[in-house]
């Protein structure tokens, strides 16, 4: 029966890639319970790491350790099963490219944070689950018209502009904000842009806000 043949179905599995254990949001992703199948790293992925974690490059080998890391995570959680597996691709050379035609070949997802590698995959049909696209998807929604309390950080790129941040990482800049440099002020959303590195939102202080604004601005040099 229906029932009965459910139990028997064999579990999804999904293709794990360098960039996405290296980025380490993956062991928190599973985690929740969002993630259904079991997490797939092949032999030569985890060689690749290896070869990363040590490289005589700081940065890169920190990487690297941290991916092993991340891997070490995934394997104690039991929330979501992760395999490490021997089959190999053997008529070719790089990593993506097997990658690719691994997943091909088992009919599973990759999930990735390579941009040309989610290019390269879905170009020859591959099922790719980005990170990043996923992150901002998860964002809470912004619109037009709503009122928020930012941090003016930084200069923006036009003259008068103030950038601030969200909690998670989102870019507001505020025209006419520079003046309110280190503190913090009520702005005003005008609009919001979805780029492909993620979404920058465009503000400017709230009309008539009718806080103190001299204890938004910098302190005064002593005379």
């Amino acid at each position: 029966d229906k029932e009965h043949s459910s139990h028997l179905q064999p579990v999804t599995q999904i293709l794990l890639d360098t960039s996405a254990i290296i980025d380490g949001r993956i062991a928190d992703i599973s985690q929740t319970g969002f993630v259904s199948g079991a997490l797939l790293v092949p032999r030569f992925v985890l060689n690749e790491l290896q070869h990363i974690a040590d490289s005589a490059d700081t940065m890169r080998r920190n990487r690297g350790r941290r991916g092993l890391e991340m891997l070490n995570r995934l394997q104690k959680d039991t929330t979501v099963p992760i395999e490490i597996t021997d089959a190999d691709v053997e008529d070719v050379a790089e990593v993506d490219g097997k990658l690719v035609k691994m997943a091909r070949t088992l009919h599973c997802p990759i999930i990735t944070n390579d941009f040309n590698l989610n290019r390269v995959a879905e170009l020859q049909g591959v099922k790719v689950l980005n990170i990043n696209e996923l992150a901002n998807a998860v964002k809470p929604v912004m619109l037009p018209g709503e009122d928020i309390f930012i941090k003016i950080m930084q200069d923006g790129k036009e003259l008068g502009q103030g950038v601030g941040y969200l909690d998670d990482g989102t870019m507001i800049v505020v025209e006419g904000g520079r003046q309110f440099m280190g503190a913090t002020i009520e702005v005003t959303v005008t609009r919001v842009l979805q780029t492909v590195a993620g979404r920058m939102i465009f503000a400017h202080p709230k009309q008539g806000y009718n806080g103190n604004i001299s204890s938004f601005l910098p302190p005064s040099k002593p005379r």
